[in-house]
C-alpha cells in the first residue's frame, strides 16, 4: 500500500479546521461541518444550493461572481475579504479562498474555504450593499481608482460612497475608516 493510500481525503475534507466545499457552476456540491456550522445551516440544507443563500443580497453574489471571474481566468485563484450572511440574516465578515478546477471557466468547478472573522472585526453599521463592497475593497488597501476600474464605477462615485463609510463610521480620514473597518484602535 502507497502513502498516499493511506490518507483518508475524505477525513482531512471534514475536519479540516476552516470552512470548505467544491462548487460546480456556483453550486454547493460539497460541504464539511464547519463550513454548514459557520453560516448556521445544516450540511444537507447547503447541498445543491447556490452561493447566492451566502451572500448579504442576489446583487452582491452575481457582483462578486463578476468581479472575480477575471481574476480567476488570469492566475487560477482568489481571494478577498467581504460581507457574508447567516442562515439567520446576520451578516459577518469572513475571508474566502477559491481554486478554480478549469482554467478556462472560473466557476465550472472549484474549491473553496471560508474563514469567520466575526471575532476580530464585527459588521456594526448599516451599509448598503455597495458600501458592503468598496468597504471590502478598501479594507484591502486599494484606492478609490483601483476600486472604480475593479468594479466598474467612476472614481467620484467611489468617493462619494467611501465620504458616506466615513461619516456611518465617523472618521475623520481614510486611514482612520480603514480601522474602524478592521475593528482596529487607533
Amino acid at each position: 500500500m502507497t502513502e498516499a493510500q493511506l490518507i483518508n481525503f475524505e477525513t482531512i475534507f471534514q475536519y479540516a479546521p476552516v470552512g470548505l466545499c467544491v462548487s460546480q457552476n456556483r453550486i454547493i456540491r460539497a460541504c464539511n461541518d464547519d463550513l454548514a456550522q459557520m453560516f448556521g445551516y445544516q450540511k444537507e440544507q447547503l447541498l445543491g444550493q447556490s452561493f447566492l443563500i451566502l451572500y448579504p443580497s442576489p446583487d452582491e453574489f452575481e457582483r462578486t461572481g463578476t468581479r472575480i471571474t477575471p481574476i480567476m481566468n488570469a492566475k487560477g485563484y482568489y481571494s478577498d475579504e467581504r460581507i457574508m450572511k447567516r442562515a439567520n440574516q446576520e451578516l459577518f465578515w469572513c475571508h474566502v479562498s477559491g481554486r478554480g478546477l478549469h482554467k478556462e471557466d472560473a466557476h465550472a468547478e472549484g474549491i473553496w474555504t471560508f474563514e469567520d472573522l466575526s471575532s476580530k472585526r464585527s459588521v456594526t453599521a448599516e451599509l448598503t450593499p455597495r458600501e458592503r463592497e468598496i468597504a471590502a475593497l478598501l479594507v484591502e488597501g486599494k484606492t478609490s481608482k483601483l476600486i472604480a476600474r475593479q468594479i466598474g464605477l467612476s472614481p467620484r462615485t467611489v468617493e462619494m460612497h467611501r465620504a458616506k463609510l466615513m461619516r456611518k463610521f465617523t472618521a475623520a480620514t481614510s486611514s482612520e475608516l480603514v480601522h474602524k473597518l478592521l475593528r482596529i484602535v487607533s
